[in-house]
């Protein structure tokens, strides 16, 4: 008898360890902290958000200068309000539509005041120690007001929950005048009281027009409007007591409540790109009651199912908090833009209906094409033919096919025409749900043809004309002409792999043949792909003389060649990069750049330097300069790509060692741990393919090329219940080197892997150690595709 005493309490005892192990156990949305990207020109935000959605709701703390891009800094200690949009990690100052401010006090506050002294207006201070983020939810304590802020969010819907203390002048400020940056709108703002519950309105903005309907679960005991633009002359004030409609530039309204001690009043705005009523529509079907606990639950579970596609183990806390904010930074940068009615505002100025898909109103291309897209169509295939789908309907919508942008805003973009890349490294994997014929035709009519009228001329490629006559862009006639040059003969390798895929071989060795333009600016003296003037010569080197600006009618530019020059706009001639950050964009023939060296000996030699030298660039300094090593910059995309270099040239643990170098030096816990702009996920989404083993040189082709694992172990759940695990054995900070490998139980010895290959499900094994294995996939067959033959 005392012996099953014993076993049962045993059997208990053990199963309450077991127990407590498991409620212990953190999911992979627990090591997410909003917080990273905070600091350091990260430009991200901490709000709450759904991946892929429309609102992002979160704090600004200031909207002047390109410091506040996202209107967040993690060094401020004051907030201005929560706004409703925002862009993660670009570098544009833009946003913060629709903000709110609970405040307390007998003065009414219009403007916000400054951060040296906030109590100039309704700013109130607050400790870190107060504030909290996960995804889908933020909280912080005003401290002027002993409020608790909370904040989640749906698609199309931000909720906030505000705590009071008790008092008879608690107020939520509604400042409509509210915006991150200065971009100037043609129109007002206008708002409409509807009763003591119901504010709505639209918001004239930078960007475009932001329609809003605010429901409050209190009724005022007192309200109206103010113009914080306007003085009337008998009060000297700017507020409307008991006015229910205001239009204007810096327009707001403002409701006064009493306040028990601990009460809380909650307000849910829905907001809409196309009407007052879309955003009715917006908030009705995704916030119907006022179970605030709900919508957030219902946000945490959106996003662990989005955050648990891919597991990792054998790793620290410290990278699992890196590794799964990068993923959830990957997968909140593409925002729909459509209504739950399916309607949008077109690129054409009218309302149209997506039907059966989400419309993407933007896409920071030149940023994403990299990395972020070819990263979400291994673990957010579910979306990859609506982004091309929008891409079919902007196309239709403004008669071109357009580069990158932010909703309908289409100004002179960054350099290339990276939506044909992420058109084609799509299609090429297999997502063919939309016209691709119909936008095939597209590219290659821009590739062929300028714009015409309506289509503004700066939509057209910059310097085509320049660029079919001569073979290149020439540094006289066009801004940025070197890397103008490399990345249009990258988009027209991407055009030939389309035309081969639909059959138009006329087309396919046209553009195979401008997929070489490059070697047009290789200068074999230098070994820098360098600035060429229209008459064909060479920009002069600098040799030591002083830089001068050359002014055109039509351009202007440095005279001088310097390797080591980024310099501004308009006169620079590499973009944010200099001679050596852009000799290696040639992603589509890296094979083909080594035979411009030489041999690969000369290649390796020139790659070595770049990541040896000194990060010193000429003056003036640059901005995206950033998390160095060397001339390598991985806080600008043209760098992206390069430490996988090696394994096109026969020495592919150089590869691994730079790849786990760049992981591990320049991606870090906290609100300091990115090491550049975040460019809409483009930085993290490169952290998530490198950490995980592999990365996309070459957008189009299918082929990632092998770095150094970071972890482990890690398993992607691929759609139709199909795993892909990757694991590295013996793996450790200084075990980086690959020493050997097998794909499915059968010998790997190449340093690339299929896309196919991974979307089928399986296991790569890697043997990891100390020491480099320099035989290790430098076969005949090892090195991954490029364009040219080896010579």
């Amino acid at each position: 008898m005392k012996y099953y005493i014993l076993l049962i309490i045993f059997l208990l005892s053990f199963s309450n360890i077991i127990s407590s192990q498991n409620s212990e156990k953190q999911e992979a949305i627990d090591f997410v902290n909003p917080f990273i990207g905070t600091d350091f020109f990260g430009h991200t935000f901490p709000g709450a958000s759904l991946p892929f959605g429309m609102v992002h709701l979160s704090p600004d703390t200031g909207t002047e200068g390109w410091t506040y891009c996202a209107g967040y800094i993690y060094s401020d200690n004051s907030i201005m309000g929560f706004s409703h949009t925002h862009w993660s990690g670009v570098g544009m100052v833009n946003g913060g539509e629709i903000m709110l401010m609970p405040t307390v006090g007998d003065k009414l506050q219009i403007v916000p005041g400054s951060a040296e002294n906030p109590d100039e207006g309704y700013r109130s201070r607050f400790d870190h120690a107060n504030e909290s983020a996960s995804p889908g939810y933020y909280s912080v304590l005003l401290k002027d007001y002993n409020i608790k802020v909370e904040l989640t969010s749906t698609k199309r819907a931000g909720f906030h929950r505000y705590t009071f203390p008790k008092a008879n002048n608690s107020q939520i400020i509604l400042d409509l005048g509210h915006q991150i940056g200065d971009m100037e709108s043609s129109s007002n703002s206008e708002l409409t009281i509807v009763d003591d519950t119901h504010i709505e309105g639209v918001k004239s903005a930078g960007l475009g027009q932001v329609f809003f309907v605010a429901e409050f679960s209190k009724p005022f005991l007192y309200y109206g409007t103010f113009d914080a633009s306007y003085y009337t002359p008998e009060s000297g004030g700017s507020v409307f007591p008991y006015k229910n409609g205001e239009a204007g530039e810096k327009i707001g309204a403002f409701m006064r409540f009493r306040t028990d001690e601990n009460e809380q009043i909650l307000v849910k705005v829905g907001i809409s790109y196309t009407s007052l009523e879309g955003a009715r529509k917006n908030l009705n079907a995704e916030i119907p009651g006022w179970n605030f606990d709900e919508i957030h639950k219902n946000a945490r579970k959106i996003w662990s199912n989005e955050l648990s596609r891919i597991e990792i183990e054998e790793t620290t806390d410290d990278k699992k908090e890196i590794f799964y904010t990068a993923v959830y930074h990957s997968l909140l940068a593409q925002y729909i833009s459509q209504d739950v009615d399916g309607k949008y505002f077109g690129s054409d100025q009218k309302i149209h209906t997506a039907k059966d898909y989400d419309f993407y109103g933007s896409f920071s291309c030149w940023d994403t094409y990299r990395s972020q897209h070819p990263l979400l169509t291994i673990i957010a295939p579910d979306h990859v033919n609506d982004f091309i789908k929008s891409i079919v309907a902007k196309t239709e919508n403004l008669g071109w096919l357009p580069a990158q942008h932010f909703l309908n805003i289409y100004r002179e973009a960054m350099v290339g025409d990276h939506l044909i890349p992420v058109i084609v490294d799509a299609y090429m994997k297999g997502y063919r749900n939309y016209d691709y014929e119909k936008l095939y035709d597209a590219m290659r009519k821009k590739a062929l043809e300028n714009p015409l009228p309506p289509v503004p001329e700066h939509m057209g490629r910059s310097g085509l004309d320049f660029y079919k006559k001569l073979g290149y862009t020439p540094v006289d006639k066009v801004t940025e002409s070197v890397p103008n040059t490399l990345e249009l003969a990258y988009d027209d390798w991407c055009i030939a792999q389309l035309a081969r895929e639909l059959g138009k071989d006329d087309d396919y060795k046209l553009f195979m043949k401008r997929a070489g333009n490059y070697k047009n600016l290789w200068d074999s003296e230098t070994r820098f792909m360098r600035p060429k003037m229209a008459d064909g010569t060479w920009l002069e080197a600098i040799n030591g003389r002083e830089q001068e600006i050359v002014k055109t009618e039509v351009n202007s530019y440095f005279k001088y060649f310097d390797p080591l020059l980024v310099g501004w706009r308009p006169n620079r001639y590499y973009t944010e990069s200099n001679a050596w950050q852009y000799i290696w964009s040639v992603q589509h023939d890296v094979q083909g750049l080594i035979n411009l060296f030489g041999s690969n000996e000369a290649f390796i030699k020139k790659l070595d330097t770049f990541f040896e030298m000194s990060p010193i660039i000429t003056p003036p300094k640059y901005v995206g300069v950033v998390g160095t090593i060397g001339q390598y910059v991985q806080g600008n995309q043209p760098s992206h790509h390069v430490a996988y270099l090696y394994n096109y040239a026969g020495e592919p643990w150089k590869t691994q060692q730079r790849a786990r170098q760049v992981t591990e030096q320049l991606y870090r816990v906290g609100e300091g741990g990115i090491c550049g702009n975040e460019d809409m996920g483009s930085l993290s989404s490169w952290y998530v393919l490198s950490a995980m083993g592999f990365y996309p040189v070459t957008p189009g082709n299918n082929a990632y090329a092998i770095g150094s694992p970071l972890f482990g172990k890690t398993t992607l759940h691929i759609n139709g219940n199909k795993t892909f695990k990757i694991e590295a054995r013996n793996n450790s900070r200084e075990n980086k080197y690959i020493q050997s490998a097998t794909l499915n139980g059968k010998v790997f010895d190449r340093t690339w892997i299929s896309h196919s290959e991974i979307m089928a499900g399986g296991n790569l094994t890697f043997t990891m150690g100390s020491t480099p294995n320099k035989k290790w996939g430098t076969g005949k067959n090892s090195v991954p595709p490029s364009m040219s033959e080896r010579r």
